[in-house]
Formats: C-alpha cells, sequence, structure tokens
C-alpha cells in the first residue's frame, strides 16, 4: 500500500456566507492581454434592456489554462454520470435575451 503525502503547508480556505451563496450567470464574457485574462460572468434576463457584471475574475494565462482543463475535466466526469450536454447551439431557445453577442 502507498501512503498519501499530506501537502507540508496545507491551503487553509474560508469563505464567508455571502460569496458561498454565489451568483448565478447565464453569459461569460473573455477578453485577454498578454499579461491576464478576464471573465466577466453576467445574468441576462428576457425583456431587461440592460444587465449588469455580477462578477469578474482576472487570471494568468497560465491559470486560465489550468482553468480550462479543469473545466474539461470535470464536464468528462459529468457526462459520464449524467450523459452528454447538449450544446446551446443544439438547443432552440423559446425566448430572446436581446442581450450583447458573446461567446463562452
Amino acid at each position: 500500500m502507498s501512503e498519501q503525502k499530506q501537502p507540508e503547508n496545507p491551503l487553509n480556505i474560508e469563505i464567508s456566507e455571502e460569496v458561498a451563496e454565489g451568483q448565478y450567470a447565464n453569459l461569460a464574457i473573455i477578453t485577454h492581454s498578454h499579461a491576464e485574462f478576464v471573465v466577466d460572468f453576467v445574468n441576462v434576463m428576457p425583456g431587461t434592456p440592460k444587465s449588469k457584471v455580477k462578477s469578474r475574475i482576472i487570471l494568468t494565462p497560465q491559470h486560465a489554462k489550468r482553468l480550462l482543463n479543469a473545466l474539461a475535466d470535470n464536464l468528462e466526469k459529468f457526462e459520464q454520470i449524467n450523459g452528454k450536454i447538449k450544446d446551446a447551439g443544439e438547443i432552440q431557445m423559446p425566448f430572446n435575451f436581446g442581450g450583447p453577442v458573446a461567446q463562452a
């Protein structure tokens, strides 16, 4: 049997109740420079002419790549258990959000 090594300096992460509640977003707008990626999460509601950014996350390119890999890994595991997720392009939305055109 192999022993699992404990990290030398375990990371102690705390989360406030407000942050733990989370923010719902149905649109992500991603921009980047040579030094960072900026991901703005927006909740666009039908019939609403204006939407606000609910959360902005700024990442280094290295951390953006780690996030991409972690999301891909988790999506693969999710689909193994729950079945293939249909791409939004495959689904006919019953309403028009009327918001900005963006890629997520």
